[in-house]
């Protein structure tokens, strides 16, 4: 399967369990690894044959500034499911990066990812 490879799609969004992540905001960056076969695009030459990597970044991006969640696992799931409606994909990854999360001890990011296939 064909792939493209989207990464480090950052913005500033208010998720989190805490109050002051909701007022404050912090930074989110976002990885999508999208599944989906090039043959029409390639026999075409169109980008509408294909995910538009730009539509799609705007997509996250809007994800990430829109509504707050508690958790980045729910950003995770609501991002993948979206892009697998929108687009011809076979299957999408997202990992969503956290690198400010209120963590007592010294870290350098923390993510989850989320595989989904088209069903």
């Amino acid at each position: 399967m064909d792939r493209i490879t989207l990464s480090g799609v950052t913005a500033v969004g208010h998720h989190g369990v805490f109050d002051f992540e909701r007022r404050e905001g912090q930074p989110f960056v976002v990885d999508a690894v999208l599944h989906l076969d090039f043959s029409p695009a390639a026999a075409s030459d169109d980008v509408r044959d294909t995910a538009h990597y730009g539509e799609v970044a705007e997509r996250i991006t809007g994800w990430i500034t829109g509504e707050p969640v508690n958790l980045i696992e729910a950003l995770a799931v609501r991002i993948a499911e979206d892009l697998l409606s929108e687009y011809r994909l076979h299957a999408v990854e997202i990992t969503v990066h956290k690198p400010k999360a209120p963590i007592e001890v010294p870290f350098d990011d923390v993510s989850v990812s989320v595989y989904r296939e088209q069903k």
